[in-house]
C-alpha cells in the first residue's frame, strides 16, 4: 500500500510545505502532516482523506468532532484523534486571535467575529468579558463563567473584577447559545440590566452584551434597547 515515502519527494506533504509554503497544501495534505507518517493500515494521506470524508461538512467540522467519532475510522487511535482535535482547536484560536489583533471595537460585528470561531461546536454556554479602555480599544478578555450569564458564578462582582484589576473603563459581555439561536432570553435581559446598574455604581460602563449563535448569527442587547449608554 502506498505510503508517504513512496511519493516523489517534492509531493510529500512535509517537503511540499517546506519548499512551497503551507498555502500550497490541500486540506488533506495539511491533515496528513498532523496525523503523522501513517500506520500499518494506510498512509497518512489516505487516513486524512478518510477523516475528512467521514466527518463531512469540510474542515470546520473537525472542531465539532468527538474523539470516539474519529476513532471509528480504521487507523485512528487515541493519540491520533487527540492530535487532530488539538490542531482543530489551535486553528480556531489562531483565527480568533487574528480578529482580536484589530484592537479597536467599533461595532457589534467586531465582537461577534472575534468569538464565532471560538464558540463553534460548543455544547455549553460560556460567558466572557471584553475589556476596553477609554478609546474603545480592547485590552483583554476574560472567561467569567461556564454556563452563561444566568449561572450562579456570573455575579456582578465576578463580571467586573477583571475590569477593575486591568483598569478598564468599559466592558462588553459575550456569551454563546449552543442551540444556535442568538435571540436573548428573558433571563439574559434581566441579568444584563442588573450588571449594567452595578457597573454604573463603580464607574465601569457596560457597553454592550453580544449573544453569539450558530452560523455567524448574533444579537446585540444594546441594539435591542436593553442597554442604554
Amino acid at each position: 500500500m502506498l505510503g508517504i515515502k513512496d511519493l516523489p519527494e517534492a509531493e510529500r506533504p512535509r517537503e511540499k510545505l517546506l519548499g512551497q509554503g503551507s498555502k500550497n497544501l490541500s486540506n488533506t495534505e495539511l491533515l496528513a502532516l498532523v496525523i503523522g507518517s501513517g500506520t500499518s493500515e494506510a498512509s497518512a494521506l489516505m487516513l486524512a482523506a478518510r477523516v475528512l470524508s467521514h466527518i463531512g461538512g469540510g474542515v470546520a467540522s473537525l472542531k465539532e468532532a468527538f474523539p470516539e467519532e474519529l476513532m471509528q475510522i480504521g487507523g485512528i487511535g487515541e493519540a491520533t484523534a487527540a492530535r487532530i482535535l488539538a490542531a482543530a482547536e489551535f486553528g480556531a484560536r489562531i483565527a480568533s486571535a487574528a480578529v482580536m489583533s484589530r484592537s479597536r471595537i467599533l461595532c457589534p460585528e467586531d465582537v461577534a467575529g472575534m468569538f464565532s470561531a471560538e464558540f463553534a461546536g460548543e455544547k455549553q454556554e460560556y460567558l466572557y468579558t471584553v475589556l476596553l479602555n477609554s478609546k474603545h480599544e480592547m485590552i483583554g478578555k476574560e472567561l467569567i463563567a461556564k454556563g452563561g450569564i444566568t449561572s450562579s458564578p456570573a455575579a456582578p462582582q465576578d463580571v467586573f473584577r477583571p475590569a477593575v484589576r486591568r483598569g478598564a473603563s468599559g466592558i462588553i459581555l459575550v456569551h454563546n447559545h449552543p442551540s444556535g439561536d442568538p435571540s436573548p432570553s428573558e433571563d439574559d435581559c434581566k441579568a444584563t440590566e442588573r450588571i449594567g446598574k452595578a457597573g454604573a455604581l463603580i464607574g465601569i460602563k457596560l457597553v454592550d452584551h453580544i449573544v453569539v449563535g450558530g452560523g455567524g448569527g448574533f444579537s446585540s442587547l444594546k441594539a435591542r434597547g436593553i442597554i442604554n449608554v
